[in-house]
């Protein structure tokens, strides 16, 4: 693990800026930002903020797939966070164990979230439950009453599985 170098911090800097919308990037990536390369490509693959897990850069699309941390950063540094959507409180267990969010349960949606955009899902009371992908627009998950609206990659009660923490040996 080693720090970006400034055109690696630009370049993760300008794609959550495009994916997520005006200053997600300064947000985002700070002068603590650290990142794993792939030993086969020399391509950008996690990213961590200290030695604490925030995101992935996925090689399909060159998007970023945040974890369940780098969604808490956004939440705390950003009023309102982009690409939210708040589900009622009593489906909020079901969600956090990574149960999909169902249309009908959802309160409130960013209206400019498109289908396969990455996804922050919280409660009403703005605790975070989860991290995924829509699969409706924004305005489409409000309208709509049946049918999944958001997959979820990973829900805050699930187990942990893959990087999270960063061994001492690595930092």
């Amino acid at each position: 693990m080693e720090r970006p170098t400034t055109t690696q911090l630009r370049k993760l800097i300008g794609v959550a800026n495009y994916q997520f919308g005006r200053n997600v990037g300064e947000a985002l990536f700070t002068k603590e930002t650290r990142i794993e390369c792939s030993k086969r490509t020399g391509r950008i693959r996690h990213i961590y903020t200290g030695k604490r897990f925030i995101a992935t850069l996925r090689p399909k699309d060159g998007y970023l797939a945040l974890s369940l941390h780098g969604a808490e950063l956004l939440l705390s540094r950003l009023k309102p966070p982009p690409n939210i959507v708040v589900v009622q409180t009593n489906v909020s267990d079901f969600v956090k164990t990574g149960g999909d969010v169902f249309a009908k349960h959802i309160v409130r949606a960013d209206e400019n979230l498109r289908p396969a955009e990455e996804v922050i899902v919280t409660n009403e009371n703005g605790s975070l439950l989860a991290v995924g992908r829509a699969v409706l627009s924004g305005n489409d998950m409000i309208f709509f009453k049946r049918g999944v609206a958001v997959k979820v990659r990973r829900g805050i009660g699930e187990p942990t599985k893959g990087p999270i923490f960063v061994p001492e040996e690595l930092f």
